[in-house]
This record gives structure tokens, sequence and C-alpha cells, in this order.
């Protein structure tokens, strides 16, 4: 496949990435022609879409069926106030559309479950979650792993968070998880809370997993799960394999 052509506009907007020793033209072809999906435009989701399109990822697809709304201002910073009531994927689209008119969004509104998730997932290069339900990380995960694409998933909690990569062949979602969580256990952002800087940390460093794999440049967070302490401002990184195959 030929390598897509970056205009006079786009070589002044990306300049101090082409002259990024290690980096350079080569590497932002290589996402000029990227196709990526954010699954949750919410806390995780805006930081990961706003630096994501900013870099020049060529097409970036957003899932989210929820609309915006006042409490969710407070981290999820793509979206604005005059927003609020309106559909997350329409609110992020303007916003990129804003920041680089130059990348392609696809949105989808509906919920993602069992029956449509490998459709949605099988068309892009590589999935971004930062949903904080278990049940649809377990169901994207496994969509990824079925199609042989790669995912970075993020989790956020009061003022901690968590980030790893999961490509074909390595280690899996199950091997992280190998047993679902009761749905009593696990936090919600809506009583525990969390702080927002803390979303934009987490979901920064997605957008640097998925840039990573798109140009080849660094190494992914491939069997590591980086951990972020907000209180104390330190990264823990633990490591997990992968396990037997299931008959």
């Amino acid at each position: 496949m030929e390598k897509p052509v970056l205009s006079s506009e786009e070589t002044k907007r990306y300049a101090r990435h082409l002259v990024l020793k290690g980096f350079g033209g080569t590497a932002q072809q290589r996402l000029k022609s990227a196709r990526v999906l954010v699954v949750g435009a919410g806390g995780l989701g805006s930081p990961a879409l706003a630096y994501l399109a900013a870099a020049g990822v060529g097409t970036l697809g957003i899932a989210d069926h929820d609309t915006v709304g006042l409490s969710n201002l407070q981290r999820q910073v793509v979206h604005t106030t005059a927003a609020v009531g309106t559909p997350k994927t329409q609110s992020a689209r303007a916003f990129i559309a804003a920041i680089n008119p130059n990348v392609i969004v696809e949105t989808l509104e509906s919920r993602l479950e069992a029956d449509n998730v490998r459709l949605i997932t099988g068309v892009f290069d590589i999935v971004l979650d930062g949903t904080d339900n278990f049940a649809t990380r377990a169901i994207v995960a496994e969509a990824c792993e079925r199609s042989k694409k790669p995912l970075v998933s993020g989790a956020v909690s009061m003022f901690d968070g968590q980030v790893t990569t999961f490509v074909p062949g390595g280690p899996r979602f199950a091997d992280l998880y190998p047993e679902a969580p009761r749905e009593e256990d696990l936090p919600s952002c809506e009583v525990n809370g969390v702080l927002g800087p803390v979303t934009g940390v987490i979901g920064s460093l997605m957008a640097m997993e998925a840039i990573k794999l798109i140009t080849g440049v660094g190494e992914p967070l491939t069997g590591r799960l980086l951990l972020y302490s907000g209180h104390s401002s330190t990264f823990t990184e633990l490591t997990y394999e992968r396990g037997a195959e299931e008959d």
C-alpha cells in the first residue's frame, strides 16, 4: 500500500513530529493511514481522542451511546457546557473537527453488545477501551482477540489508574482477569468519585500506546500492567503472562 502524502498544511501541523529523531515522516504517514476505534468518549476516551486527533491519526472511530451530562465536565475534557444533553459522539466529533479537520471521524451511538462488537472492532486497526463497565470491557477484549486486533485498555478509580496493552499472540485479557469480579465489588465513579486529572494521565498513556503500536516506535505495555497513584505520584509495573489455551 502506498504511503499517504502529507499536504503542506500537514507538514507544518506535524512539524515537531517530523523533526523528532526516531519518528519523522515515516511514522507520521503511518498515523495518517491508521484507523483507531475509541470505545467510550468519557474520562479516558476524551484525552485519548484529543491526543490521537492532534497527532494526526487518519480515522478515529468513537463508540458511545451516552449523552453529555453536567457532572461529566469535571474530567471529560472534549465536551463543553453547551454540549450538555447532546450525544457524546457528536460532541467529540465537533472537538476533533476543531483541533484537526484532517481527521476522519466515524461514530457509533449504540451500546456495544456481543452481537455487534466484532463487526465494529473488525474494521479498525487498533482499539482503545476506556469504558467503566467490566462486562463491556470483556466483550471488547474477546472481539479484539478473535479478530486479532491490538487492544489498549485503561481504567481509573478515585486517585488511581491503570493501563495495559493486549496484542495478538501475547498475554490476554483473560490472563489478567481470569475471573469476572462481582458487580458489587467493582468501584463506581458515581459512588466513589474520581479526580479529574487522573483520567488525563491514563487517557494520555493510552494514546501513547496506540501511537507506539501504529508507528512501531517504542515498546508497548504488552504483558505489563502500569499502575498510577495520584496520591503519591508514583508508577508501579506488574507483569503477567499468557496462560494455557482452553479446550
